[in-house]
């Protein structure tokens, strides 16, 4: 049986994948439209699958092991999930319109993420790799390869 990364450390490579994607998306939406929506959905749809990843399986995990749900933290990272999709929404829309003005739209999703992912990372995933054993990390990672993809493929 495969012995998985922490949590802590797969998830915050994918915060940095994530981040690169939007990067190559911002610095080619003005000179190369479909090579920056490509990056866009390729982004989108790695955005939807983490946050599908940690409201399916790694939330109930954390929850379940430390008896805290309403109100904790990750009460507090659904709803910015929330609101990260809404904003991700929004530029959706502005590639799909081929609209180039999305800087502003952009700015706030970065805003977001940036309080977001610190939060996760300085917090939540560390916490999640403290209360857990590897076998319950490695099912999770199992449980993370059985989510369908259309379950986050919308773009």
């Amino acid at each position: 049986m495969k012995e998985h990364k922490p949590i802590s450390e797969f998830f915050e490579q994918d915060h940095d994948r994530l981040a690169e994607l939007f990067k190559a998306f911002q610095k080619f939406k003005r000179s190369d439209f479909a090579k920056a929506k490509d990056a866009f959905k390729e982004f989108k749809f790695g955005l939807q699958r983490h946050i599908v990843w940690e409201e399916d399986i790694l939330f109930p995990l954390w929850e379940e092991k430390t008896g805290v749900s309403d109100g904790g933290p990750t009460f507090v990272m659904r709803a910015e999930h929330r609101r990260i999709g809404q904003h991700l929404e929004a530029i959706h829309d502005k590639v799909a319109e081929q609209n180039l003005e999305s800087d502003q739209e952009e700015q706030v999703l970065l805003d977001l993420l940036g309080s977001h992912n610190m939060k996760e990372e300085q917090v939540l995933y560390p916490s999640i790799d403290k209360v857990t054993t590897q076998e319950e990390r490695d099912a999770a990672y199992r449980d993370m390869e059985q989510i369908p993809q259309d379950r986050y493929r919308v773009c």
